[in-house]
């Protein structure tokens, strides 16, 4: 099993965009065998520290391998509206991990 840990940034005034998109690309994790663990958008009571910008958003994603992470990636469905993702996310950190 593999975990992903994504911070993400968005562009000011894209969250409606971003929106569009997750909808259309969270219900595509469970055709690859992935499950969203959690889906987090923190506001500032949130953050007892940070040494780096705040994400808009944070998911933790769990994949059974590698192989399944990447066929979710390149999912033909999800690549046509890659361009909603691209006109509302300025970055994302993705963080691979595995459970101890």
């Amino acid at each position: 099993m593999i975990y992903l840990t994504q911070l993400i940034y968005i562009k000011e005034g894209q969250e409606k965009v971003f929106d569009q998109f997750e909808d259309i690309a969270m219900p595509l994790i469970k055709k690859y065998n992935g499950k969203l663990l959690l889906r987090i958008r923190p506001d500032e009571n949130s953050f007892i520290e940070n040494n780096m910008e705040k994400p808009y958003e944070l998911h933790l994603v769990e994949f059974p391998g590698p192989d399944d992470f990447r066929s979710f990636m390149h999912d033909e469905e999800r690549k046509r509206f890659l361009y909603l993702k691209e006109q509302a996310i300025r970055s994302s950190i993705i963080i691979q991990g595995t459970k101890l």
